[in-house]
């Protein structure tokens, strides 16, 4: 089992390791571990001291975002990005944390890269408090995430303006990426915003007036990229659409083609099939000039049906 430890006494921290965490004394303790459910049970049932019903949930194997009130806590699960790799149909990480007075234990299983910027916000003296370590890890969720839909939605942008046949194939695997990556973001942005609103209105006495304000903020955020994330699938579901009826067109017009050039050589195939024919009584079989008149008539009739076709505007 790996993790770290900070003890706060007075808005300074001090690093200290998981074992001695809960031993000493100060205003608060935040406690993180990285690590698998079976390494992290004895831990948190043992040194933690926490019920059942609380440790099941941190290391729970399939997690969504969620936000409970137990007893005098909150169990808060929310999902950020890792450097990791992950499922391709769960693009986010997990982290789970129990909020309590005077204590937070948070569990991963998966580096978040939002996890450093909130040691971070402790190391500098910014955390006091349980729930400036949630509303920490609320707030570097949402703006790490913010740029990466931004990004999706330049993409599809992007895909917009290629919009054209000569691109249709290709644009196809960019529209279906954007596509599969904004439907796993928008199962996870709705409940997190959910749950972040859910929390900011919790009576709990030691989440602070601020707290609850940059909470609110953080869920607001949250909406925003959910409702981006949802208008970025629509729009793909519209290129997609769009692609589809290009590349329609596409076989449509190779398909006349086709069609027109089996129109300009069925009579010449009748004639030259009639003329192959290893039979008596062919008009003109035996002149020296027949093959020359035929040949000449199969061009003629080639050019007429082809003229036919361009003056009924087929070949545009």
């Amino acid at each position: 089992m790996s993790g770290f430890a900070y003890r706060i006494q007075d808005g300074s921290a001090s690093r200290t390791s998981v074992q001695d965490a809960l031993t000493g004394a100060g205003d608060m303790v935040w406690v993180h571990l990285t690590t698998t459910a079976e390494h992290a049970q004895g831990w948190l049932r043992g040194a933690a001291s926490l019920p059942d019903y609380v440790v099941d949930p941190l290391t729970a194997q399939e997690t969504r975002p969620r936000c409970d009130a137990l007893d005098d806590g909150a169990f808060v699960n929310l999902r950020g990005r890792t450097e990791e790799e992950l499922d391709p149909s769960d693009m986010l990480a997990s982290v789970r944390i129990w909020a309590e007075q005077g204590r937070v234990i948070s569990v991963t299983r998966k580096h978040l890269l939002a996890t450093d910027a909130v040691e971070k916000d402790v190391t500098e003296g910014r955390v006091l408090d349980p729930g400036d370590i949630i509303t920490a890890f609320a707030t570097a969720i949402t703006a790490d995430l913010d740029p990466v839909v931004a990004d999706l939605g330049d993409n599809l942008d992007d895909c917009e303006q290629q919009l054209d046949a000569a691109h249709a194939f290709a644009l196809r695997k960019s529209v279906t990426r954007v596509r599969v990556e904004a439907i796993n973001y928008r199962r996870f942005l709705n409940p997190q915003r959910a749950a972040l609103e859910k929390l900011a209105s919790m009576p709990a006495n030691w989440l602070g007036t601020d707290d609850r304000a940059h909470l609110a903020a953080a869920a607001d955020r949250a909406a925003r990229m959910a409702e981006e994330v949802e208008a970025i699938r629509e729009r793909a579901s519209l290129i997609h659409e769009a692609l589809t009826d290009l590349r329609a067109e596409q076989l449509d017009q190779r398909s006349l083609i086709i069609s027109i050039a089996a129109m300009v050589f069925l009579p010449l195939t009748f004639i030259t099939g009639l003329y192959g024919m290893n039979v008596q009584g062919l008009w003109f079989a035996e002149q020296p000039w027949a093959f020359d008149a035929i040949a000449g008539l199969c061009v003629i009739i080639a050019v007429a049906v082809t003229g036919w076709f361009v003056a009924r505007h087929w070949l545009r």
